[in-house]
């Protein structure tokens, strides 16, 4: 038997490496996860699921041809769409049993696993009536936000805040319901097919618009009203992270803005802190903006830096 060169001494390496990866995750760095060993949740899986949820949400434009390769036809929808959901939330219901261990306190029998999954993926799928009633206004929102568009299908299928939404309206029912793993999944798929970062806890109201889109970042604790419209680069994030007696970072608190109905936030700016956009308020482009603003407020830079030399020189 003829053995390459040098695979004696590889073999030999591969026994000391396997022992020192043993030791990196029982003794020196101790990062490992807990539980039995399961599969772990599928990205190719989850991208798929997502396709046929909003194959289901909006078939017209996403959905597939007929079985037969004609096109589907209005006669035809109801059937498309059940036999769509037929396959989405079997699909579902495993990626959120396989992503369920990954936030659990305990380690769950895989009969709880199972309760868990299919009690959220029934809950969800209720749901999904009121995700489309939200993307529906998200699209009537980007049409008549932006004259460059020239119809619904155009924003449906090309605008990448639209996927963006379509991610995060599906992912933050999940999260509501638990499944808070896969939903972070979910929005950072479309973080990177977009360029878009939106966490999905984030509370987003109905018509919302995110013009061009790439650099946009939507913190977890970020609450949006209704009918307001981001530009790209723009950034609500937190202005602090508080820790605790041993400096670790607290979480949970509230740390990111809040945008009251119809505002208006220009390309660059960046908003941090637990702060409050008023109603009707427009924020120019790259402004940097800490403190809270009444409603109907016009904020630019020139009016940020004449502010300033008052304070200095009051």
């Amino acid at each position: 038997m003829n053995i390459p060169l040098g695979a004696e001494s590889a073999e030999a390496d591969i026994g000391s490496i396997v022992s020192g990866l043993r030791e990196s995750r029982d003794v020196l760095h101790n990062v490992r996860y807990r539980g039995p060993v399961r599969p772990p949740p599928s990205r190719e899986d989850i991208v798929e699921t997502v396709a046929q949820l909003t194959m289901a949400l909006f078939p017209a434009h996403y959905g597939r041809p007929a079985s037969n390769g004609g096109a589907l036809t209005p006669e035809m929808i109801d059937d498309y769409v059940g036999t769509v959901l037929s396959r989405a939330l079997p699909s579902l219901d495993d990626q959120v049993r396989r992503t369920l261990p990954f936030t659990a306190q305990d380690t769950p029998s895989e009969e709880e696993l199972h309760g868990q999954a299919s009690a959220i993926t029934r809950a969800f799928a209720a749901g999904l009536p009121a995700i489309r009633g939200l993307l529906v206004s998200d699209l009537k929102a980007a049409y008549t936000g932006d004259p460059a568009a020239t119809g619904y299908s155009e924003i449906l299928l090309v605008y990448p805040g639209m996927t963006a939404l379509i991610h995060y309206r599906l992912a933050h029912a999940l999260h509501a319901l638990g499944a808070t793993f896969l939903a972070r999944q979910i929005c950072e798929i479309a973080h990177s097919q977009t360029g878009i970062d939106i966490h999905p806890a984030a509370e987003i109201g109905g018509s919302f618009f995110i013009d061009h889109g790439t650099g946009v970042v939507i913190g977890a604790t970020a609450v949006i009203g209704e009918r307001v419209r981001l530009y790209q680069a723009v950034t609500l994030g937190a202005r602090s992270f508080p820790t605790d007696g041993k400096g670790a970072l607290v979480k949970g608190r509230p740390r990111h803005p809040i945008v009251e109905d119809d505002v208006v936030i220009y390309a660059g700016a960046t908003i941090l802190g637990r702060i409050t956009i008023g109603r009707g308020s427009t924020i120019g482009g790259s402004v940097w903006l800490t403190h809270s603003v009444p409603p109907n407020s016009q904020i630019t830079q020139a009016q940020l830096r004449s502010d300033q030399r008052q304070d200095r020189q009051g």
